[in-house]
């Protein structure tokens, strides 16, 4: 596997598995806000959580794992028009197929990943929001498979942030998947990111 450090609109870490197609998938994992930064020396803060705990060749197969970070001064939800900019660009560069596109992000990305999915709803085959909130009064327009995840312990995020979305997705989408921890708290991503998540991922297309 490649580990590759860019910078186009955000700086980025990309992995890369040895053997992939000429359009892989591609998952945009977006960070917390402890992880904000400015490239360079502290680019590394976007390994601390998430999927760069579990990816290897063997499970991120045919997909590259993209991992941008947040400016020091700004967070995710304010960034919405960058991240469509900046995921264009990532299916232009990696020749991506644009049927097998996902977003996923913790706490202040898991704010990110509600809000850009409501934005851009027709962009993602599936997404995975950890500890964060949206809009219920939107979630109609998320109509691609979601899987939420919370801590029922967290004293950061409300729980009510996920739940309030969950029961707004209930009667509208079936392919709806969440999970609330009893006793976790705000490191809810320490049982959502994990294999069995990435394999949920990357079993939807777009199309279906």
């Amino acid at each position: 596997m490649r580990i590759l450090k860019q910078e186009t609109i955000f700086p980025y870490i990309a992995y890369i598995p040895d053997t992939i197609s000429s359009h892989p998938a591609l998952i945009i994992q977006l960070h917390g806000a402890g992880e904000r930064g400015n490239g360079g020396d502290d680019l590394d803060l976007v390994l601390v959580h998430g999927f760069s705990k579990v990816v290897n060749d063997e499970n991120l197969k045919d997909c590259i794992l993209v991992m941008p970070q947040c400016p020091s001064d700004s967070f995710w939800v304010a960034k919405i028009e960058s991240l469509k900019r900046f995921t264009d660009q990532l299916i232009r560069d990696y020749s991506v197929d644009t049927d097998r596109v996902y977003l996923c992000g913790l706490s202040m990305g898991g704010f990110g990943t509600w809000y850009m999915a409501m934005a851009y709803p027709k962009l993602f085959a599936a997404i995975a929001p950890c500890c964060g909130g949206g809009m219920s009064w939107n979630a109609s327009v998320l109509n691609m498979p979601v899987w939420a995840f919370h801590g029922m312990e967290d004293t950061c995020v409300s729980p009510s942030q996920t739940m309030e979305m969950v029961e707004a997705l209930k009667p509208i989408n079936p392919n709806l998947k969440y999970d609330l921890y009893e006793g976790v708290g705000h490191n809810a991503w320490d049982w959502a990111f994990l294999e069995e998540t990435l394999h949920w991922l990357l079993s939807y297309k777009r199309d279906s």
